[in-house]
């Protein structure tokens, strides 16, 4: 089998800096850090030496750290150099380290594909580095951080093993009928424990997709009438002008997106065409949009404006939860139908109340994210693989109470045991680790 390549990156974040780390994963780092310092490292320890180019000219003041394996991060030998940051230092010392004719710079991912691959971490551990990387509030990094210690896992190779234990059951009573010292088991040993099996699946997959949510963001909805200050408010929650404001009825056409961090989660705040009716076919799509967004919003915030009474009817028909926003109390509220004690009263204008619909809007958040336990899943994949796992069981539990032979259920148990070791990443995933790995950034 031939030696696979060395491969390099730079680890550390956007140049300049301070500080940059370039990464060398592979079996030619001990002979490039002999070639690079001049001398042979102590493992673990960190040396302060001179970096050397391949013309033997000073490149920079490293400080380098080998790592040898398997006990690395991808179990192969690994260099860690720690450089000043200047673009021409960081570009100079991977040229000397791709000078070598078995290094290459690496491709997205790649580090950690080859941790996954050396039995370091599972796909599902893998796919947490990435999300506590890319976490920008604290509901991500506390999810990513829990799905990286291995607590997700853990439940799906629990299932797994009850899958396996159940299939070996099944097929000794298959293959060794009347062997005396077979394990002795009953169709409704199996049944109790895969109705258990089922009952978990079926509470996982019901949990209203709060992983995906934390991990991608809640959607709120700004829905009302036209020129009652949703541009506004968005603009002033967003702290720039990502909208048009204007006085002129119907501005607003197509939705029009901010990401916020609320309270520690994340939202995609949506700005929608006003409701009302029209003869202008643009702003009627604008119209059917801004409708679309208020049924599949997590949150709807309902805009009123306290100058005029409203003639909205639709907020009813919306399925999530709606806040009851009145916008222009700094021109009284004298106009308006009704005012209850739920409504958050605020001017966008002035910035007053803007604080109470924040607070409002957390704790909504809180509640929507602590209906369900700590959630397995985070990603689709995750989700289709339980949902391909859940079918199987559920046709196994089905021929088990039909009456049918074990080695017509075991197929059905067989393969919900797969679905959930493809998704931890054991059998069957080339496809998968190129559609994962390839969203990672270069030095991991």
């Amino acid at each position: 089998m031939a030696e696979r390549d060395t491969i390099c990156a730079l680890a550390s974040g956007n140049l300049p800096s301070a500080i940059a780390m370039i990464r060398v994963s592979g079996p030619a780092v001990s002979e490039l850090s002999y070639r690079l310092l001049g001398k042979h490292l102590v493992p673990r320890y960190a040396t302060l030496a001179p970096l050397y180019g391949t013309d033997k000219e000073q490149i920079d003041e490293a400080v380098v750290t080998l790592f040898r394996g398997p006990a690395s991060f991808t179990g192969e030998d690994v260099l860690e150099i720690s450089i000043h940051g200047g673009p021409s230092i960081v570009e100079a010392t991977l040229d000397t380290l791709c000078e070598h004719g078995r290094v290459r710079l690496a491709e997205p991912g790649e580090f950690t594909r080859r941790a996954v691959e050396a039995g370091k971490y599972d796909l599902v551990e893998a796919e947490a580095i990435a999300d506590l990387i890319e976490a920008s509030t604290e509901a991500q990094r506390r999810q990513a951080l829990q799905q990286l210690r291995g607590v997700t896992s853990s439940v799906l190779e629990g299932w797994r093993k009850d899958l396996l234990e159940s299939l070996a059951l099944l097929e000794v009573a298959v293959d060794f009928p009347d062997e005396e010292d077979a394990p002795d088991y009953t169709h409704e040993s199996i049944i109790e424990r895969l109705e258990k099996l089922a009952a978990s699946l079926s509470e996982v997959l019901s949990d209203t997709a709060i992983g995906e949510q934390v991990r991608d963001g809640f959607r709120v909805a700004l829905v009302g009438e036209p020129n009652v200050g949703k541009s506004s408010l968005l603009n002033c929650l967003a702290g720039r002008d990502a909208a048009i404001v204007t006085d002129v009825p119907g501005t607003t056409r197509d939705a029009i997106d901010v990401r916020l961090n609320v309270g520690g989660y994340l939202v995609i705040l949506t700005d929608t065409a006003g409701l009302r009716e029209t003869v202008d076919p643009v702003e009627e799509e604008g119209v059917r949009r801004a409708r679309r967004a208020a049924v599949d919003a997590d949150i709807v915030l309902h805009i009123r404006a306290a100058d005029r009474p409203s003639a909205f009817t639709d907020a009813a028909q919306w399925g999530g939860r709606t806040i009851d926003v009145l916008n222009k109390s700094d021109l009284g509220v004298d106009n308006v139908q009704s005012v209850s004690r739920e409504t958050v009263q605020l001017s966008a204008k002035t910035n007053e109340g803007v604080d109470l619909l924040m607070g409002r809007l957390s704790i909504e958040l809180a509640s929507l994210a602590s209906k369900a336990p700590p959630s397995v899943i985070t990603r689709k994949r995750h989700r289709r693989a339980l949902q391909s796992a859940q079918v199987s069981v559920n046709d196994a539990l089905q021929g088990l109470r039909a009456g049918l032979g074990g080695e017509l259920v075991s197929e059905d148990v067989r393969r919900a045991a797969q679905a959930l070791t493809g998704l931890l990443g054991g059998i069957g995933v080339e496809e998968v680790l190129g559609e994962i790995f390839s969203s990672f950034c270069i030095g991991k």
